[in-house]
This record gives C-alpha cells, structure tokens and sequence, in this order.
C-alpha cells in the first residue's frame, strides 16, 4: 500500500516538473519573440525616411549632372560652329577688304598684293589657300575639266594635278610689278600659255581662271 501511494507520488511530482519545464520554454519564447519585436520598433522610422530622401537627393543629383553635360555639349558644339563661321569670314575679309565696281577700278597696288598671294599659294603648291582666292564656279583649262563648279571639287581634283611644273614655273617667273587691266582681268603668266587669272567678281578680286 505505501509502495502504491509512492509511486502516485512520483507521478505528480513528473507532472508538475514537465509544466514547469513547459511553461518555462513557453516564457522563454514569448520573451524571444518580445525581445524581437521590441528590436524592430526600436529602428527609428526617420532612418528609413532619411534612408528614402538620401535616393531621392543622389536621383536628383545625377539628373542635374546629366542635364549640364548635355548643356556643356551643346555650348561646345556652337563654340565650334561659331568658330568655323568666323574663320570662314576671316578668309572672305582677306580677300574683301575693298570693293571694286569693275576691273579697271582696281589700282595697281592692290592687284599687285592680290597677285603676290596668288603666287605664294602656287610656289608653296597649297590648293587650300589658292581655293580661298578662287571664285567659284571658274575655269580649269585641264584636259576633261573645264568648269569646276564648287570648292570641294576643285579640292578633289588635287595639288598634283592643279599645280603642274608649267604652271608653278610660269606664275613664279611673272612680272606683277605693272599690271595692265583690262575687261578680263589680269594674268600672272611669265608670257607663255600657262597661266593664272583673276579680276573682279562681285565687287571682291577673285581667281577666275587658270589655263594650261
């Protein structure tokens, strides 16, 4: 009898140990899980606000940095095209410092100056600067040419072609010192058949033709 009422005993005190262990596993979870939770509100919500405004601020900032390249590249490409515009002047000033009315309204000086560009641009064989004293169209006397329309295709028939050794000797040996107008102009020619003319062409001395 005593051995039974023991082994009640033993029972009961199992029972009440596992409830205990359980409920200790119970509170020890819930305070995980309060432990948890508590760590998460403790992220103050203006991190994640500053955190959005950060984004919000870099987005806008890359934008406006995008915006002045483009403006940077825009202002580049008119400094470009400004500049060429006032080269080209420069290159038509050269040339127009004064207007004429006619051949025989040029004085000697001034054919004289033009002349000797002429004849520095065949010594140097430099089609760039002759196509600069050039009006265009204006006649080419080379075989299969006759009248070159434009300066780009003057400039695609080459130095080598425009610049043959008749013509160099000849416009080097001419005389430019006494230039006699006339109605076709004037003629940079050492007197044989090889030579460079020009005379006026609307209002401006001009290079309007070269005969071989």
């Amino acid at each position: 009898m005593k051995k039974g009422i023991k082994n009640v005993k033993v029972m009961v005190f199992s029972f009440a140990l596992a409830g205990a262990v359980l409920t200790g596993c119970g509170e020890n979870k819930e305070s995980a899980q309060n432990t948890s939770k508590e760590a998460h509100e403790s992220i103050p919500q203006n991190t994640v606000e500053n955190a959005e405004e950060r984004d919000e601020v870099k987005e806008a900032e890359s934008e406006e940095v995008k915006e002045t390249e483009v403006k940077e590249d825009v202002a580049e490409g008119e400094e470009i095209k400004n500049a060429g515009a006032e080269e080209d002047k420069m290159e038509t000033a050269e040339q127009s410092t004064e207007t004429y009315e006619d051949n025989f309204a040029v004085d000697n000086e001034a054919a004289k100056e033009f002349a000797q560009k002429v004849k520095e641009a065949t010594a140097n064989k430099d089609l760039e600067a002759l196509a600069a004293l050039t009006a265009f169209p204006v006649y080419v006397g080379l075989p299969d040419v006759d009248i070159v329309e434009k300066r780009e295709d003057f400039l695609g028939l080459g130095a080598e072609n425009i610049f043959t050794d008749e013509l160099v000797k000849s416009v080097e040996n001419a005389n430019i010192d006494d230039f006699e107008p006339c109605m076709a102009g004037f003629s940079i020619s050492d007197g044989g058949t090889c030579n460079i003319n020009f005379g006026v062409v609307d209002g401006i001395l001009a290079v309007n033709g070269i005969n071989y």
